[in-house]
């Protein structure tokens, strides 16, 4: 069929592709973000999919991977979940058992006595709280709070309906990429008119990224959250272990890191008396904490997606702010795609060397710009 298109023809049918592409793009923009979830379960767990297609027909294994994948996200959320109900219920009675021992009217008055005190030393600024005051500020916040409640719950059932529909689609998209992943791998090599090496190159630094982000971020922030609500236990203050664990973890997945929590904090148990416990979760995240990282991410993180640490953290944030929390794997994995296109760039125009994700990393070859199509038909 190649030989029956003219020069002409065949741009015209370049263009309608590239047009076909972008409105397929455009048509499934709001299932972008799951397909992106689903691409980057089945990447992940194809060696597993593997081991079983030796032992088992496709089907079987495709079954056994997503149970298996199902198993390895909804254990631990669930596991934490449960351990934060827990922590935040036990914290919950021990604030009821302190405000029932506590006199409400000498704290009431002290309250007061303290904020007056901050809005007087405010310039321009004329207020004087009372009681009567704080209860009408009180009811406007019950009103505005259940008003709330009510559109939460109103929108409760339109939101388990999508969230449904979300899970069957994403079942759908996860068994199909995962059962036809080199059929999906060949088919980008054939689109793309840089030619299957440099595809070839684009789905390493792409796959590294994930591996390094998934595998890789989210452990090392594990690791360092726990650490981090460890040294907050162990320096006398025994509430809210697993609540500091979770919020420790998550900012440690954004490069920020859980030291603007428990530096802070830290610095506060010292001033409110307990010395020796606030330099002790200080001196434990300079020390031990922030060397989590050093330690681990050589070993868990590939070479070929580590980014500079302000590139990472533009990264993360851009993609929180396009994708929700997760952005938190697709910024990345939209950088180093960024990054890879200037240094094919620089490799073919100006010789420039770069890493081509090979295993050897001392191994580096030259992407150079071609001639051969113009100087081997001379030649012949």
């Amino acid at each position: 069929m190649n030989s029956d298109f003219s020069p002409t023809q065949r741009r015209a049918l370049a263009v309608f592709t590239v047009i076909a592409l972008a409105f397929g793009a455009y048509f499934l923009r709001t299932f972008f973000v799951l397909i992106v979830v689903a691409a980057v379960g089945a990447y992940l767990f194809t060696p597993l999919f593997r081991v079983l297609c030796r032992r088992l027909p496709a089907g079987l294994a495709a079954t056994g991977t997503l149970l298996a994948a199902l198993v390895a996200v909804i254990v631990p959320v669930g596991l934490t979940i449960f351990l934060a109900v827990v922590q935040i219920t036990r914290t919950a009675n021990d604030v009821a058992d302190w405000v029932q021992a506590t006199d409400p009217n000498a704290l009431g008055d002290k309250v007061l006595k303290f904020v007056n005190g901050l809005l007087e030393r405010i310039p321009f600024v004329h207020v004087q709280l009372t009681m009567d005051t704080l209860r009408e500020a009180m009811v406007n916040v019950a009103q505005r709070g259940g008003e709330l409640l009510l559109q939460v719950l109103q929108g409760a059932v339109g939101g388990v309906v999508g969230a449904i529909t979300a899970a069957i689609i994403f079942l759908y998209v996860f068994l199909a990429l995962l059962t036809h992943r080199e059929e999906l791998q060949t088919l980008i090599r054939q689109l793309n008119p840089l030619g299957a090496e440099v595809t070839d190159l684009y789905l390493a630094k792409m796959g590294s990224m994930v591996r390094g982000t998934v595998g890789g971020q989210f452990v090392i922030a594990f690791c360092q959250g726990v650490a981090g609500a460890a040294s907050i236990y162990i320096g006398g203050f025994h509430q809210a272990f697993f609540i500091f664990a979770i919020l420790l973890t998550a900012l440690s997945v954004i490069p920020l890191g859980g030291g603007i929590v428990t530096m802070p904090f830290g610095i506060g148990m010292a001033l409110f008396g307990n010395v020796v416990g606030g330099v002790f979760v200080v001196a434990f995240h300079l020390i031990v904490v922030t060397n989590i990282d050093n330690v681990l991410r050589p070993i868990l993180v590939p070479r070929d997606a580590r980014l500079n640490s302000a590139l990472m953290l533009l990264a993360v944030f851009a993609g929180i702010g396009m994708f929700g929390f997760w952005g938190i794997v697709i910024g990345p994995v939209l950088m180093i795609i960024i990054v890879t296109t200037i240094d094919v760039y620089l490799a073919v125009y100006h010789g420039v060397e770069m890493q081509t994700g090979d295993e050897e990393p001392k191994s580096r070859r030259k992407w150079r710009l071609r001639r051969k199509a113009a100087t081997e038909p001379a030649a012949r």
